[in-house]
């Protein structure tokens, strides 16, 4: 089975990469971009049948910075 991730900066925490991004669209002529924020996706395959709350676990202890990210599970 497979698992994605999705992990994002929690709203209020500042997000450098996002603002570089927003900067440079804005240099290519991509004018009306007001905000970027970055992330990542991380894609897990896993052994049938494993459950979501293990998913979650592997979040809560290596996959997301807790303190500043949120993250999303999604089973596949």
């Amino acid at each position: 089975m497979k698992a994605r991730v999705h992990v994002m900066l929690k709203n209020g925490v500042l997000d450098p990469q996002g603002e570089a991004v927003r900067h440079a669209l804005g240099s290519l002529g991509f004018d009306g971009v007001e905000g970027v924020r970055q992330g990542k996706v991380i894609e897990l395959d896993l052994a049938d049948g494993t459950p979501e709350a293990t998913i979650n676990d592997m979040c809560e202890k290596l996959l997301a910075n807790t303190v500043i990210e949120s993250y999303r599970v999604e089973v596949l």
